[in-house]
């Protein structure tokens, strides 16, 4: 929980401190549709489990975390994903949450696989699938003044343009995630 909290005021910091364009956006996101998988090997997981489990997370938007009860196994109902975050640590946070709330077992949950873009490495900005294809489809093509906001702790997003666009952004985000921890990290 620790490594969260710092992971999310660092990136709120860097956000609130300093905005970026869209053009220096544009180079530093991933494509939204090009994925990747990264299993983590457990003793309690068969060979079909993590086929399985591969084959279900391919579907998935990056950043997702898959957390499994090791006591309840895969096909239980604490198999939970924690899907389109802005990155894997806030999508693991979540995950092992709802699956240690979910489980029957006396174990804690593990995460058992990260679905991250393909080729992926520590940039500047992440975003999630979803909201780096809506800043392709929406926040490139605007026009004028416009802004993008993350929320950290949720995966929710907000493109605003026009008047206000900062703020807009930020309140509209924060409406979107039930919290109040967005942030403005693309503005022009």
């Amino acid at each position: 929980m620790r490594f969260l909290l710092t992971a999310i005021l660092v990136f709120a910091g860097a956000a609130q401190a300093d905005t970026i364009d869209g053009k220096t956006a544009r180079d530093l996101l991933f494509h939204p549709k090009r994925t990747e998988v990264v299993m983590f090997r457990h003793d309690f997981l068969s060979d079909q489990d993590i086929q399985m489990l591969q084959q279900v997370a391919l579907q998935q938007p990056y950043y997702t975390s898959v957390a499994v009860s090791p006591d309840d196994g895969v096909l239980s109902n604490a198999t939970l994903a924690a899907a389109n975050y802005h990155d894997v640590s806030a999508a693991d946070t979540a995950a092992l949450a709802a699956c240690n709330a979910a489980r029957d077992g006396r174990k804690p949950c593990v995460i058992v696989a990260h679905i991250r873009p393909k080729g992926w490495d520590a940039r500047d900005l992440q975003l999630s699938g979803n909201a780096t294809e809506d800043f392709r489809k929406s926040y490139l093509r605007a026009r004028g003044t416009k802004a993008l906001a993350v929320s950290p702790s949720t995966g929710q997003w907000s493109v605003i343009k026009g008047d206000n666009a900062q703020i807009l952004a930020k309140e509209t985000c924060d409406d979107k995630a039930k919290t109040s921890d967005c942030v403005v990290v693309l503005s022009e």
